[in-house]
C-alpha cells in the first residue's frame, strides 16, 4: 500500500502540475557499474546518403549556392574486447525519439547498449534519417520562407506532450491513477521527456531512407540483430525486403502498424530470418490518441506471427506478462526490469539464429 500510495503521489505531481519546475539530473544520480567497460573499440560513422544541389535560398541564404547531403544515418557503435558469438545487436528507436532510447535511463541505470556489450556482443544504435544527428532537410522551410513553396507544403513537426507520454506509453492513466505493478521509474519522468525531440518524418523521402541504410549496414555486419521500437517496428522487415544479406534475426519491441500490408511473396522472403516480437502490459489502455491501439496492434502482429509461420518461416510473439513480466510499460528497454527483458531476448536470439 505504501509503494502505491507513494506512486500515486508521484502520479498527482506528474498529471497535476506536470512538474512545471524542471530539475536537472545530478551526474552523482547516474549508476555507475563496480566493473569496468572494456571495449576493442568505439565512436560514430554515418551510413548513406546522397548529394544535392541546393540555392543560396533553400540553405538558408547565409552560404552560396552548392551541393550537400541529405538522408544520411548517424551510428554509434561499441565492441567489446571480449566478444561472445557472432551476432552484433542494431537499435533503431521510434517516434519524437533518437538513439538515446538505448543509452543510460532516464532514472540513471544501465542502457540496453552498454549492458549487451558488457555480456559480449556489439551495439550499434542510430539515429533514423530526418532525427537527432543524422539531421534533417531544412530545404522545404526556407522555400516556405522566401514564398517560393506554399506553406501548406511544409512538412509539420511532431511532438508528443509529457500528459500523453504517461498515457500513450503506458506509465500512467489520465486520471491521475498508477498503474499497478507498474515498471517504468515514474519518479524520473521530466529525464524522459528531455529526450523527446521533434519528429521531422515529412522531410523524409519515400521510402524512408533508413531503410536501405538499416540493409546496408547489416550486409557489413554480416551477422547483425535488427532491434526496432514503435514507430520503426516494420523497419528491419522494410530493410530485409531491400535485401537480407547480413540480417539474422529481427526484435521488433511493440511495433506500430499490423504488418497487414505484406503480400505472401514478401512473407515468403522473410522466412528464413528469425522474427520475435515483444509487448507488453496494459494493452488495451486508452492511449489518449484516436485511432491508436495497442491491443489493436498487438493483434496484428499476432496475425503477422501466424503468416510467417504458416509461410514456413521462424516468428514468435512475446507477450511480457505471459513471461512474468507484469506492468511492463512502452519503453522496456528503460522499465526497472530491463536488464531481465534483454536477458530473456538474448536467449532467444542465441537459440534462434544457428
Amino acid at each position: 500500500m505504501n509503494r502505491m500510495a507513494n506512486k500515486r503521489s508521484i502520479m498527482l505531481a506528474i498529471l497535476g502540475v506536470i512538474t512545471l519546475n524542471i530539475h536537472a539530473q545530478q551526474l552523482s544520480q547516474i549508476q555507475i557499474a563496480q566493473q569496468p567497460l572494456v571495449l576493442k573499440a568505439q565512436g560514430s560513422f554515418y551510413v548513406g546518403g546522397v548529394k544535392e544541389q541546393q540555392s543560396r535560398t533553400e540553405m538558408g541564404n547565409f552560404f552560396p549556392e552548392g551541393h550537400l547531403t541529405i538522408n544520411q544515418m548517424y551510428v554509434n557503435y561499441m565492441v567489446p574486447q571480449e566478444r561472445k558469438g557472432s551476432l552484433s545487436f542494431v537499435f533503431i528507436h521510434g517516434m519524437t525519439l533518437s538513439g538515446k532510447t538505448w543509452e543510460t535511463t532516464p532514472d540513471g541505470r544501465m542502457g540496453w547498449n552498454e549492458y549487451f556489450v558488457r555480456l559480449g556482443y556489439p551495439a550499434y544504435w542510430v539515429d533514423q534519417v530526418g532525427t537527432g544527428r543524422s539531421g534533417f532537410n531544412q530545404k522545404t522551410y526556407n522555400q516556405v520562407r522566401s514564398k517560393s513553396v506554399e506553406a501548406d507544403k511544409q512538412p509539420g513537426m511532431i511532438r508528443i506532450s509529457d500528459e500523453n507520454t504517461v498515457v500513450n506509453f503506458r506509465i500512467g492513466l489520465a486520471n491521475n491513477q498508477p498503474l499497478e505493478n507498474e515498471k517504468f521509474p515514474v519518479e524520473a519522468i521530466d529525464e524522459f521527456s528531455k529526450q523527446s525531440i521533434p519528429f521531422l518524418i515529412g522531410t523524409v523521402p519515400n521510402p524512408n531512407p533508413t531503410y536501405q541504410n538499416l540493409s546496408n549496414l547489416s550486409k557489413e555486419l554480416k551477422h547483425a540483430v535488427l532491434v526496432s521500437h514503435s514507430q520503426s517496428g516494420a523497419f528491419p522487415v522494410e530493410a530485409a525486403l531491400i535485401d537480407n544479406q547480413g540480417i539474422k534475426a529481427m526484435i521488433l519491441i511493440e511495433p506500430g502498424g499490423t504488418g497487414a500490408q505484406y503480400t505472401y511473396e514478401q512473407i515468403k522472403q522473410l522466412v528464413n530470418i528469425p522474427i520475435l516480437i515483444v509487448f507488453g502490459d496494459y494493452l488495451k489502455n486508452d492511449t489518449g490518441v484516436q485511432g491508436h491501439s495497442w491491443n489493436n496492434f498487438y493483434e496484428g502482429w499476432n496475425k503477422f506471427v501466424d503468416r510467417v509461420n504458416k509461410a514456413g518461416g521462424k516468428a514468435k510473439m512475446l507477450y511480457l506478462p505471459e513471461n512474468g513480466f507484469n506492468g511492463s510499460s512502452h519503453m522496456p528497454m528503460q522499465d526497472t526490469n530491463n536488464q531481465e527483458i534483454a536477458d530473456l531476448i538474448l536467449q532467444w536470439a542465441n537459440n534462434a539464429v544457428i
